[in-house]
């Protein structure tokens, strides 16, 4: 019964007291001492001007290893395994990572352009319609994995987006090196037995440009697309779908210094043509601008930028500049439509010669 229980109740030991103790211990006033000056960097074994007879820092090896005149970031540019040889070919080995398309219209439309999926995820339960049916058959024909997936995790992939219960998974797309890019552009102009032509976009950013751009270069003869590896869009689902399926054709590469490999193009026997809406020379006056027969040689067009245009240095590696003549108070054309005239007048020299 209540009451009766021999249990002692709850006691305090003899002597403690309630509340925080008075004091630290002397903790405190060990804190404020300073712990002397701070010592030079020449005496300091982990900073690279340590000058301790040989002794090593962290990264293992004594500053004074190093060679007078090197640079600390010598060969930063070089992979792991590196011995000094090369850096070719490095961007095929760091390519955009992999994407989701969501949503049953942008599911279908990447699925009719031909996108390389990987896998099509399909959330249990939902309403089967016309356009899921499409996109199972479709997904079954080309061999695409067609996974049913919890609800959740379709919203994991769409990560907020609007998915009605798709999502198709596209893997990394893999660029060309730009000496990759150059070799397979002359071997496919050999067989067509003509020079030479491709693009080069500075600092595009939207993907529908690129793909437009894409799509005019396969149109026009193009035999392959430069991109700056900063600064500008990558061949996206979205890049991809506008393309309609041209980017499955076209040879794509980009570049780590966009200025530097144009140089190196000129240097190799080709003519860059960069467009420019502010100069007063047009493409009609090719020829005058960039030397005779320019648009039937080995050739490269620059497009800038929606907003800002061709950057400075790539302005300045170009032979010559040229811009689209166009009527009336139009202040300047889309990157793609820009692209796609002067395209069609190159194509047009050619056939004409």
């Amino acid at each position: 019964m209540a009451g009766n229980s021999r249990r002692p109740g709850a006691r305090r030991n003899p002597g403690s007291k309630k509340g925080p103790t008075k004091g630290s211990g002397g903790k405190r006033a060990q804190g404020l001492e300073g712990k002397g000056p701070t010592p030079k960097a020449e005496n300091r074994p982990n900073h690279k001007s340590y000058e301790g007879g040989g002794k090593t820092g962290k990264s293992g090896q004594g500053a004074a290893a190093r060679p007078t005149g090197s640079s600390p970031r010598a060969g930063a540019s070089r992979g792991p395994a590196s011995s000094g040889g090369p850096t070719r070919r490095r961007e095929r080995e760091a390519p955009d990572g992999p994407q989701v398309v969501v949503g049953r219209n942008p599911v279908i439309e990447s699925l009719r352009a031909h996108i390389p999926a990987t896998a099509l995820h399909v959330a249990q339960g939902i309403d089967i319609d016309d356009r899921v049916r499409e996109a199972l058959r479709t997904a079954g024909d080309r061999g695409i994995s067609v996974l049913e997936v919890p609800r959740a995790d379709v919203e994991r992939l769409a990560d907020g987006s609007v998915h009605q219960g798709l999502a198709l998974s596209v893997p990394a797309f893999e660029y060309l090196h730009p000496d990759d890019l150059l070799e397979e552009a002359r071997q496919a102009a050999h067989l067509a037995k003509v020079e030479p032509l491709l693009v080069a976009l500075d600092g595009v950013t939207d993907p529908r440009n690129l793909g437009a751009v894409i799509r005019s270069a396969a149109a026009f003869g193009a035999h392959g697309v430069l991109l700056p590896l900063r600064r500008s869009v990558g061949v996206t689902p979205v890049a991809w779908r506008t393309s309609a399926g041209a980017a499955a054709r076209m040879p794509v590469g980009r570049a780590t210094n966009l200025s530097r490999t144009l140089g190196a193009w000129n240097d190799d026997g080709f003519v860059t043509v960069g467009l420019d809406g502010e100069v007063s020379a047009t493409i009609d006056d090719l020829d005058a601008v960039a030397g005779p027969d320019a648009a039937r040689g080995p050739l490269v067009l620059v497009v800038g930028s929606e907003g800002k245009g061709l950057s400075r240095l790539v302005r300045e590696t170009c032979t010559g500049t040229v811009a689209i003549p166009m009527a009336g108070d139009v202040e300047s054309l889309n990157a793609s439509v820009a692209a796609g005239v002067a395209l069609a007048e190159v194509a047009r020299r050619r056939r004409s010669a």
